[in-house]
């Protein structure tokens, strides 16, 4: 028999019968929140701001897989409001001239129809499609994916990476975004609406494409994207120790080149994108005594420099009046008599230009 899929809140997973135990199943008790751009679960204290973000809090409670559908419960339709108008007809005058006033009658006439441009104003707004649609993002052709990832566009169901032939696979999604109005949910790219949370999740995705396994990369999949990382630095008498903060770091594809008065930074990350990172340094260094090494979330580079002058910054600084240099001392602690200055005896001596 093919597998079955759980229908449990939060979970959704494939399960066989003879495998299904009272632990094989982690999913959610409550339904789901949205308040104030929060999203979770009434079962749950644990609150986060992405859609695709939700459906990964592990849930709460543990027991068997299911398939049975919950049922929607029924809701009533409001009744439509009444367009018609009251109308009261003119007094009229009997022979003994008494004024009869007749009942009221209703008219069929519609009513003021000003608010039709603001409905169409309306849709207007709710049809503008974003300007990075989700069919023109993709995986760089050189990303490197875990294998069992799953696949990052929403609605898709299927989507997990097992080798290459993956990147080829049909993907059924939803370009747009979610959409909770008034009880009803959908999405921003299809018609189509319901109520109950449950048979959002079902809605079949409106798009076909390749899957997408790693993070948005807009625009032109052969394009290189950048991205901004921290770093910071420290000295010692004889090298300059240079940190750039970055996890997920591909080894074999990140260099350093240095020079005698430069350093030039290439770190790749394994989802295809990069960091880049060039400048002149304040002081010389030995290029073939420098080395780098590919940290879990770091990569450390150490500069041997050329003389034993102390850096005041990494970057050369033509304006470094009413900064103050300390230089290290050896010895740990102790009084001040119990510590050696060090000197650097090969460095010349410098005099600031009157």
């Amino acid at each position: 028999m093919p597998p079955k899929t759980c229908t449990n809140k939060g979970c959704g997973k494939q399960y066989e019968e003879e495998d299904n135990t009272d632990t094989s199943c982690e999913h959610h008790s409550g339904g789901p929140i949205f308040h104030e751009g929060l999203k979770g679960w009434s079962c749950c204290t644990k609150r986060v701001t992405d859609f695709d973000e939700m459906f990964k809090i592990a849930g709460c409670a543990v027991g068997k897989h299911s398939d049975v559908k919950i049922a929607p419960p029924l809701k009533e339709k409001p009744q439509p409001e009444s367009t018609t108008q009251p109308t009261l007809l003119q007094p009229s005058t009997t022979q003994d001239g008494v004024e009869v006033y007749g009942s009221t009658v209703t008219s069929s006439a519609p009513s003021d129809t000003s608010i039709t441009p603001a409905l169409s104003a309306t849709t207007s707004k709710a049809e503008t499609k974003p300007e990075v649609k989700e069919e023109d993002l993709h995986d760089a052709p050189d990303a490197v994916i875990e294998v069992n990832t799953r696949c990052k566009r929403l609605g898709c169901r299927d989507g997990v990476y097992r080798d290459e032939a993956s990147k080829q696979e049909e993907c059924v999604f939803h370009s747009g975004s979610p959409i909770f109005h008034e009880g009803s949910k959908g999405w921003s790219c299809c018609g189509r609406k319901v109520l109950e949370f449950d048979e959002f999740l079902k809605l079949q995705g409106c798009k076909q494409g390749k899957h997408r396994f790693t993070d948005v990369l807009s625009g032109d999949p052969n394009e290189e994207v950048l991205v901004a990382c921290r770093n910071d630095w420290f000295q010692t008498p004889t090298t300059v120790t240079f940190s750039v903060f970055a996890k997920k770091v591909d080894k074999s594809r990140t260099r350093v080149e240095f020079g005698t008065e430069d350093i030039s930074i290439y770190v790749k990350f394994l989802d295809g994108k990069a960091h880049k990172y060039s400048t002149a340094l304040s002081q010389p260094i030995k290029p073939a005594e420098c080395k780098f090494e590919v940290l879990s979330t770091k990569v450390e580079i150490v500069m041997k420099k050329a003389n034993g002058v102390a850096w005041a910054s990494i970057e050369p600084n033509d304006n470094m009046g009413g900064q103050n240099i300390t230089f290290g001392v050896t010895g740990g602690t102790g009084t001040v008599g119990g510590k050696e200055a060090i000197i650097a005896g090969d460095s010349a001596l410098l005099s600031r230009k009157k």
